[in-house]
């Protein structure tokens, strides 16, 4: 994404002075969590933050406090993980992945068979990079699209992290292949060194939190260290991810990101408590262990500067620490009578001093985990409910209209398991509007029983307890429960629920923005796009198939002059061959439509049969006025230039909607109420996911357009189309590498997505040829005095046809000899003859079997059958939905009961899919009545519901005439 920030390289940064100080936890695997408490002393704690001051040191600390017992039970533990790597059985069709191992690791060593599972084979490595494996499936010449470029890298990384516990290996590990093509567990292939340690492991709380599993995540981690963008991931890494689609990734990024967030903020605040003295063991672990923001600012919040101090900490100052912490370790003999001070604000009588105590103790017992985890699971099992009210405030002195529109919540109930995200989203907007009140309720119930397991299990004092302490005891339970702990779960739910629903609706924001933009482009026609208004007339553009501006104009339909401007219109039509209108959908939109629909029946315009389609206008004044479109157009009025953008938006919609910042698009809901950060990076994203995956053609696209291709930006985009203009058009993907400013990395990233139109270069090379030769005569003469010379570009400008198609540079050997294979040319690309010819082979020997014979993968293969099978100038978006062309208007008023309409989904949200039926007003199917049965099943759906473009069969089950709304229900998707 080239918004969400990029994750620096995998190898640990040099700490600064200040980082020297960091605790560093101890690499520990999830099974050795247990005998960590065991043999890591107490006092080892303030000694900790000095550990990653040099590895030297870091082995010895490990190694030095370790008994024998320890250091048996590190052995048990290695030899019951080389038991699991010995029991995992491949089946044959892995043997390959096995037998081509040692050609790339070059061990030099013998490979085991799978028949000498027993055998521990003496040299053991970790490569948990290749969890799947899929390294050992490449071929000998040159790496398969499953391997990245820089695996030497990778490799050198891993052995610097893999150890369990952080001493020197006894013995290394190598994997073998889960049958799936998983990393085997447990093996550290799983472990990921990062930057800010904590007391849980990244990958299983990313894998816990995204519902991914580990091998996984810990991939995934990995190729986000390498900068690696989520199209290339999606398209060229598939083995990787578990063939994970882009949201999926996404997802999975945006997670990465707020857990390293949570990791950064804990070790800035332990260094601050540090250096200010505060740090204690107990609270060091408390913040270890905080796994969200929320969890990090209640255990940090007391220790804040500026802050007067909790009323613990006031007690801990009157020195009654003791008291407390003797009330539940010794009782017996503890007096409270004996910390009376009289003349001490405090400590004057008894009950100030029970009072004391009581603080003390609720503040250790609302910062214990185990209590909170116990409160927590309590919370899961019974019914917790989020219930809003009309504000007593608002209610007096609030806009009726405002107040009306939350009417739905002014007594509003809902179970936290059930409430929808929009209805969070939308209580969460009343309620800084100030016209709702929000509350969470949890059952008495819960504090009953949480008050009963604190005092008679987890906090039960070891001796016995005299009655007026037990009532300290008690107090102090229902004090922690009512001040601390309710509290804090109130903002732990409602973080949750908003969280969860802001990411939902960036979800769908990003689903209906994926769908607009590979909306299928109409290519061939000459097109009218129209900016409808009033007073200052409707603006005219029209536009050739090639997007070129044939002619610009205003004409004033809705003032009088409707049938003197109707010939003119005529005449430009007639004049430019154009039969498309495109009107925008703005402001006097539905008039505009009337009068051209009216013309259109009357036949007006024959002989050009006419037809016209709406299209949403969101954004087209914004880019008007933008630098973009001053450049583009610089002699053009801003309001004629609109009007280009609406009929382009209908030519090519994704070379169009690019242009566009992707908010203003509207096409999502509550979209001023959610995180701005995580919907820009959502929607860049997404912008960078549809624009690599339809491809460019590097020869004739826009700076803006390639810009959004994975692995440039817009310096590279610029010298991109620099390098173009000084030397002619690119002849093939290798030259790229000359463009400055791209590098290996970038061009990995950006190679597949870019695309030659083999004619345009073939013509071009053939116009170009005795040029070429004479220039190149002329440069190794003039350079013969020059030793430092750079080798001229000329020397790789032979056309490569596999640059028309999706398949990357890196899998080009294979898919050579796949040709050969199959008895193909590359000339045949595209034609029906390659079709057949593969058909035949992969009948014939299958797809596995093909893959094993080629040394490489299913997904590998699959692709570059694709790219060979594809035909020319092949788009993606031909499967999607094209706009919807009409000659005649329906009115509000013709709408009835019962009618059966045809309609073009406008936007989703989570509770239903508004519709544009031709009204001038959106109708709503409701959520509930989008089953499975009603959706096509030719097409493939990312989820249960429809997006942007989809053309619809709906039936009118209510007409709302002075709220102007339409209730619909689906009858079928067309």
């Amino acid at each position: 994404m080239s918004s969400l920030p990029r994750r620096v390289k995998s190898e640990a940064k040099a700490l600064t002075s200040e980082d020297d100080e960091l605790p560093s936890l101890l690499n520990l695997s999830s099974e050795s969590e247990e005998e960590e408490e065991e043999w890591e002393p107490k006092s080892k704690i303030a000694k900790r933050p000095r550990l990653p001051k040099k590895n030297e040191a870091k082995t010895k600390k490990v190694a030095s406090p370790r008994s024998a017992v320890a250091m048996k039970k590190v052995k048990k533990i290695a030899v019951k993980e080389e038991m699991d790597v010995s029991l995992i059985i491949a089946p044959a069709e892995d043997d390959r992945m096995q037998l081509q191992k040692p050609k790339e690791e070059d061990t030099g060593t013998k490979r085991k068979t799978l028949n000498q599972k027993s055998e521990v084979p003496k040299k053991m490595e970790i490569n948990s990079f290749q969890g799947n494996n899929v390294k050992s499936l490449e071929s000998d010449e040159k790496p398969s699209t499953s391997i990245p470029l820089v695996g030497n890298q990778v490799k050198h990384e891993k052995s610097e992290e893999d150890f369990a516990f952080d001493e020197p290996p006894f013995k290394k590990i190598k994997s073998t292949t889960c049958p799936e093509g998983k990393s085997v567990k447990n093996l550290g292939g799983n472990k990921v060194k990062e930057e800010f340690e904590m007391n849980w492991d990244i990958v299983q709380a990313l894998s816990e939190i995204t519902n991914v599993e580990p091998w996984v995540c810990a991939n995934l981690i990995r190729l986000f260290q390498e900068e690696n963008t989520i199209p290339f991931i999606a398209r060229y890494r598939k083995e990787l991810i578990n063939n994970l689609e882009a949201d999926a990734l996404r997802e999975v990024q945006q997670t990465l990101e707020e857990l390293r967030t949570v990791a950064k903020k804990t070790h800035t605040m332990i260094q601050k408590l540090k250096k200010e003295g505060k740090l204690s063991g107990c609270l060091l672990t408390a913040l270890l262990n905080c796994r969200t923001l929320e969890e990090l600012d209640h255990v940090s919040a007391p220790y804040k500067t500026g802050s007067k101090g909790t009323k613990a900490q006031r007690a801990k100052q009157l020195g009654l620490e003791p008291a407390a912490l003797s009330l539940l370790q010794n009782p017996m003999e503890l007096n409270l009578f004996s910390y009376i001070r009289p003349n001490t604000k405090g400590l004057s009588t008894i009950r100030e001093v029970e009072a004391g105590v009581q603080h003390i103790l609720a503040d250790i017992f609302a910062k214990d985990k185990d209590t909170l985890d116990f409160i927590r699971k309590l919370c899961q099992q019974r019914y917790i409910c989020i219930q809003s009210a009309l504000a007593k405030v608002s209610s007096k002195s609030g806009n009726e209209k405002d107040i009306d529109k939350f009417q739905l919540y002014h007594e509003f109930s809902c179970s936290i398991k059930n409430i929808q995200h929009h209805q969070i989203l939308a209580i969460n907007r009343g309620e800084n509007l100030k016209i709702l009140t929000v509350k969470v309720n949890i059952p008495d119930g819960v504090k009953n029983e949480f008050c009963w397991w604190c005092v008679n299990e987890r906090w039960r004092p070891k001796q016995f307890l005299k009655p007026e302490l037990m009532r300290v005891l008690q107090n102090s339970v229902e004090d922690a429960y009512k001040r601390l702990i309710y509290p804090l779960l109130c903002r732990e739910f409602r973080s949750k629920l908003t969280s969860d629903a802001e990411k939902e609706s960036v979800m769908m924001f990003g689903r209906n923005l994926r769908q607009l933009l590979l909306t299928s482009p109409v290519r061939g026609r000459t097109l009218m796009g129209v900016d409808p208004g009033y007073k200052h007339g409707c603006k005219l553009a029209i536009i050739s198939p090639t997007s070129q501006i044939l002619h610009t104009d205003v004409v004033y339909l809705h003032s009088g002059q409707g049938f003197r401007e109707a010939e003119k219109i005529k005449r430009l039509l007639l004049l430019y061959n154009c039969s498309t209108v495109v009107i925008g959908n703005g402001t006097a939109c539905r008039e505009t439509e009337a009068y051209f629909a009216d013309l259109i029946m009357k036949k007006y315009f024959a002989p050009l049969d006419v037809v016209y389609c709406i299209v949403s206008e969101a954004g087209a004044s914004i880019y008007s006025v933008s630098p973009e479109a001053s450049k583009e157009m610089p002699d053009l009025d801003p309001n004629l230039r609109s009007a280009v953008s609406i009929a382009r938006r209908v030519q090519d919609p994704l070379a169009e909607l690019v242009k566009i910042e992707p908010k203003h698009i509207g096409v999502g809901m509550y979209q001023h109420d959610v995180s701005q950060t995580l919907l820009k990076a959502t929607l860049d994203s997404v912008v960078e996911e549809c624009v690599s995956f339809v491809g460019v053609d590097i020869n004739i696209c826009s700076e803006i357009l390639l810009r959004h291709i994975a692995g440039l930006n817009a310096n590279r985009a610029k010298n991109i189309i620099e390098w173009r203009e000084k030397n002619g058009p690119f002849i093939n993907r290798e030259q790229l590498k000359e463009v400055k400013g791209l590098g290996p990395k970038s061009f990995q990233q950006c190679a597949g997505f870019i695309r030659f139109n083999q004619e345009y270069i073939k013509t071009f090379c053939s116009n170009k040829k005795t040029d070429l030769g004479s220039h190149a005569l002329l440069t190794k003469a003039g350079a013969q005095g020059k030793k430092k010379s750079k080798p001229t570009p000329r020397a790789s400008q032979q056309p490569n046809p596999l640059d028309q198609t999706c398949i990357h540079p890196e899998s080009y050997n294979i898919a050579m000899r796949f040709l050969s294979f199959i008895g193909g040319n590359t000339n045949d690309i595209g034609k029906s003859d390659m079709q057949q010819k593969v058909n035949a082979v992969i009948q014939k020997e299958g797809l596995e079997g093909t893959a094993k014979r080629l040394n490489t993968t299913v997904h590998t293969l699959q692709l570059i059958i694709d790219g060979l099978t594809q035909p020319e100038g092949f788009d993606i978006r031909t499967d999607f939905d094209k706009p919807d062309f009409k000659r005649s208007i329906v009115c509000f008023e013709d709408l009835s009961v019962g009618t059966v309409l045809t309609g073009k989904v406008e936007n989703a949200t989570p509770f239903g899919v508004f519709v544009d039926i031709g009204v001038g007003k959106a109708g709503l199917i409701p959520v509930r009545n989008i089953t499975e049965a009603k959706l096509s099943k030719v097409k493939k759906r990312r989820s249960l519901g429809l997006g942007p473009g989809e053309r619809v069969e709906v039936k009118v089950l209510n007409v709302d005439i002075p709220r102007l709304r339409i209730t619909l229900d689906l009858i079928r998707v067309l």
